[in-house]
């Protein structure tokens, strides 16, 4: 490397440019639902947006009158408030969305749940970057199993990122065999 310094230098910065790329691009978000007056009927966002595992829901809402219920997707259907999987009333609520596939939750105020005021949030499966093969990505989940609404596809500016960031990295590794 003594004989291309300009070279080793561009190499590293590559590769730190191309590793910090691909550990944004992995931060958990949070995703706020409805407002402080307890509202979140209109919830079109959820549809078209990509939810990760280790995202966050956060609801602030008034916990007295609005309690908001994680539920089954047959209550979501029904509006059935009375066996949920949790319910929170804390007014300010954080959930962690730990697993890939749909999250039901409902509106604990009598009747909210028939005016709208329930959302459904698919999680995206967890991609790997090897298959049986050795190289590739898994695919996703069939959507006929979740019962949901679509979710829109990514967008080609966070796509172009990605590839772009796999160049750096694969370019990195190219320019690095050839100055030793």
């Amino acid at each position: 490397m003594g004989q291309y310094p300009v070279l080793a230098s561009l190499v590293s910065i590559s590769m730190l440019v191309a590793f910090s790329v691909l550990i944004s691009s992995a931060q958990a978000r949070n995703f706020l639902v409805g407002s402080k007056t307890g509202t979140w009927k209109d919830n079109q966002w959820a549809q078209t947006s990509r939810f990760q595992i280790g995202d966050y829901l956060v609801w602030e809402y008034d916990g007295k009158e609005n309690p908001v219920l994680h539920v089954t997707r047959e209550a979501y259907i029904g509006c059935n408030t009375t066996s949920p999987i949790e319910e929170y009333r804390d007014g300010e609520t954080n959930i962690r969305l730990d697993h890939s596939g749909p999250y039901f939750f409902i509106s604990g105020e009598e009747g909210q749940c028939e005016k709208g005021q329930k959302l459904i949030v698919v999680v995206m499966a967890k991609r790997s970057t090897t298959t049986k093969h050795g190289f590739g990505v898994s695919p996703a989940p069939s959507p006929s199993e979740i019962h949901a609404p679509a979710v829109a596809p990514a967008s080609g500016a966070a796509a172009l990122m990605l590839k772009g960031s796999f160049m750096v990295a694969a370019l990195a590794v190219l320019a690095g065999f050839f100055v030793i």
